[in-house]
């Protein structure tokens, strides 16, 4: 969404050894850039940090639905606040190492579900949309064929597939 929009995205992949210290300095710094923060797994952080960043999350929060041009950080720093930060969270709740988050915490943020879509159906639909008549077929193929893929053949850009095309690109253009 932040490509698609040009704003500048940041992701913190967030650990049990992040203190209140550190998220600190991110969130002035998101508040002073105007940039976007997705913090990933942010239920991973100690219950004692996150009623701390709760606090903290709250003033910047506070500071700009009141439009102010600067606030008092807990640290006591004065900091310049640009409206156009984002904070943004993920959560994987249900896992071993995973914290609850405090209810203070939960009401700043707007919850989504998320969830992994029937990819047959969507394969169906774009079938249909283009016309194909044995658009149920042909969308069970189509998801196997995918499911295959995914299982056998590797994510990682294949380097010979790389230098396969540099090969083939005259020198003079390069």
């Amino acid at each position: 969404m932040g490509k698609a929009l040009g704003k500048f995205v940041v992701v913190f992949n967030c650990s049990d050894q992040m203190d209140y210290r550190g998220l600190g300095k991110i969130y002035k710094g998101l508040a002073q850039s105007g940039s976007w923060g997705c913090f990933d797994e942010f239920n991973r952080i100690d219950l004692p940090v996150l009623s701390v960043a709760a606090q903290q999350i709250a003033i910047v929060l506070a500071c700009r639905k009141e439009r102010k041009r600067q606030f008092i950080f807990t640290d006591g720093d004065v900091v310049d606040l640009n409206p156009e930060f984002g904070l943004f969270i993920t959560m994987n709740p249900g896992y071993a190492g995973r914290q609850e988050l405090p209810e203070n915490l939960k009401m700043l943020f707007r919850t989504v579900a998320m969830m992994v879509p029937d990819r047959q159906i969507i394969i169906r639909v774009k079938l249909a949309s283009c016309g194909f008549a044995e658009n149920l077929a042909l969308a069970s193929k189509f998801y196997t064929l995918y499911k295959l893929c995914e299982e056998q053949l590797t994510k990682q850009v294949s380097i010979t597939f790389v230098k396969l095309i540099e090969d083939k690109i005259p020198r003079k253009t390069r």
